[in-house]
């Protein structure tokens, strides 16, 4: 009888994570320290921005940016060890080659979480604040639910690359992603134009959206369905990545 989700293997996993030094610097230091530099230590984070101020603006968006890297990052991982033929290994216990792949979603929304309430912690410590509560667990929950797309972005990655860059390739891509998709700093004018066709765009301006109602910095505002719309895409062209990588490592064999 197999088992569909193993709790002995699931602490296993947690803890290599955590052990690892990169994982550790990439899906919660450096989501801090970005909040950290550009929202509390900045003179304009208590201006008003939306149905809060800066800080809240700017730890919602880190936090969005955090969970991006920690699904991407650790489900790369999960597909370069089953390209490596630890999946099929599994395959002759009890686990099972589902309960292995669920260990691997549990871990890694596990550390998309846990990235999210650091970057959340740093905002209620230096003065992140929003008009309402709900306004918190709403982008929480944004953040988290949306988020687990860029799973599949980081399957596609770990099926299409080699495992000895696929980790890197994943975390690395989602901060070259965040610097043109209006996440570290505002844009306008032609290169907003072009963030908005970015994979990150429609995520973290949707996870904004219980401060912003959608208005940018810039005094522009985007609409749920453009945003909604960007989701969807990137979605699609990541479940198609995954596709390709699927069939070009079956071809390796």
């Amino acid at each position: 009888m197999t088992m569909s989700l193993s709790p002995t293997m699931v602490r296993v996993e947690a803890m290599r994570q955590i052990r690892n030094p990169y994982t550790l610097a990439f899906t919660l230091g450096m989501p801090v320290a970005m909040y950290l530099l550009f929202g509390a230590s900045m003179g304009y984070g208590d201006i008003t921005a939306g149905h809060g101020n800066v800080k809240f603006y700017v730890m919602v968006s880190m936090a969005a940016y955090g969970t991006a890297v920690a699904m991407s990052s650790i489900t790369s991982l999960a597909a370069t060890e089953a390209k490596q033929g630890w999946g099929r290994q599994l395959a002759m216990t009890p686990l099972g080659t589902t309960g292995y792949a669920v260990t691997k979603l549990v871990t890694a929304v596990s550390f998309a979480a846990l990235a999210m309430l650091a970057v959340f912690a740093a905002g209620v410590l230096t003065g992140a604040e929003t008009t309402e509560v709900w306004r918190w667990f709403a982008a929480a929950g944004i953040i988290l639910g949306v988020g687990l797309i860029y799973g599949l972005y980081g399957l596609g990655v770990g099926l299409f690359f080699n495992s000895d860059s696929a980790a890197a390739l994943a975390s690395i891509s989602m901060t070259f992603f965040a610097f043109f998709g209006n996440v570290f700093m505002p844009l306008d004018g032609v290169m907003l134009g072009i963030a908005r066709f970015t994979p990150l765009y429609g995520f973290v301006a949707l996870s904004r959206w219980p401060l912003t109602d959608g208005v940018l910095t810039t005094g522009q505002t985007d609409s749920l369905l453009m945003v909604s719309l960007n989701v969807v895409a990137w979605l699609i062209v990541f479940a198609v990545l995954v596709a390709f990588g699927v069939k070009r490592s079956r071809s390796r064999r």
